[in-house]
């Protein structure tokens, strides 16, 4: 059973970077699409990115395109989320996921992966 833990939150001000880490363990990554996802409070779930078995397919929600880089590891079974020019707006318990199904990150972020982590904070703040 594959198990994902986040790590890399915080506070940071705006204007700030941080990079999230994914690790997996239980089984080989490289066999799921990943995906980022981010909960603010008082919101619903939104899909901020995700990236495709290879590394060779990405897709970016509109709000981060060109602050946010998704990349993964497969030999460190790790992906990563590079977040830069934050905002308050990005504020949220950033949740990675991870599924086999390749049509998971193909077209754009599918919202229903099978397998979770925990989530970490990401408060941006001054």
């Amino acid at each position: 059973q594959l198990q994902l833990v986040e790590s890399g939150g915080g506070l940071v001000q705006p204007g700030g970077s941080l990079r999230l880490s994914c690790a997996a363990s239980g089984d080989t990554l490289d066999s799921y699409a990943i995906a980022w996802f981010r909960q603010a409070p008082g919101k619903g779930r939104e899909a901020v990115s995700c990236i495709s078995r290879s590394g060779g397919i990405t897709h970016y929600d509109d709000s981060v395109r060109g602050r946010f880089t998704i990349s993964r590891d497969n030999a460190k079974n790790t992906a990563y989320l590079q977040m830069s020019t934050l905002d308050p707006e990005d504020t949220a318990v950033y949740y990675c996921a991870a599924d086999r199904e390749p049509a998971m990150c193909l077209f754009a972020v599918a919202p229903d992966y099978r397998f979770w982590g925990l989530g970490t904070q990401v408060t941006v703040s001054s």
